[in-house]
């Protein structure tokens, strides 16, 4: 596992440019929609790209500017970066896409609300440290807003889903976020106070 924890990251641009390829190859001529849904994916991919490879150091900021810690990985380490980001964005994002194409493409749209939302919090990091750059924040600004929200509007405007079903998906998308935001703020900034106060 600790080999896991050390390299997941280093899949990401294998990933994001190897499924780019086949979904733009063979999906987005057949099913548009489909494709927007497996996008989200694939940028969220590209997005990891950078905060843990190049330039990196998102782990760093996390635990400087939003914990206040004075360590590089506490309270947030590179194993709670793993089995945050490995069930949510390697697992329930294509997962989403493969029952978009099954059972329909209500089951995949909530991943469009989750990646402008999780791209929507490095721009208030952004500007809450003094328009400091955090890593992620490049990719979120250029593909994850954008390419959402044109997601959100196409559904939308050629009413592919219910209205019950794009409810369904904000709400998804808000808690996918959230399970992120109270792992961080619930649980781990509560520790670090905890052995400060020691």
């Amino acid at each position: 596992m600790n080999w896991l924890y050390n390299n997941w990251m280093k899949a990401t641009p294998f990933l994001a440019v190897y499924s780019f390829i086949l979904v733009f190859l063979y999906v987005r001529d057949v099913n548009y929609p489909l494709y927007l849904i497996w996008l989200q994916g694939i940028i969220y991919w590209t997005h990891e790209f950078e905060e843990y490879i190049f330039p990196a150091g998102f782990l760093k900021f996390f635990n400087h500017y939003m914990m206040g810690s004075t360590q590089e990985e506490y309270p947030m380490s590179k194993i709670g970066s793993f089995w945050i980001n490995i069930p949510l964005v390697y697992i329930a994002m294509p997962a989403s896409a493969i029952l978009a194409h099954f059972f329909g493409l209500k089951w995949g749209l909530w991943t469009a609300y989750f990646s402008f939302l999780n791209a929507f919090s490095h721009v208030v990091m952004w500007l809450i440290f003094g328009r400091k750059y955090n890593p992620g924040l490049v990719v979120s600004v250029v593909l994850n807003i954008p390419v959402a929200i044109y997601t959100v509007w196409f559904f939308l405007a050629n009413h592919l889903v219910s209205g019950t079903a794009n409810v369904m998906s904000i709400i998804v998308g808000i808690l996918a976020q959230a399970s992120m935001m109270i792992y961080g703020f619930g649980y781990l900034k509560p520790l670090l106070k905890k052995e400060q106060a020691k």
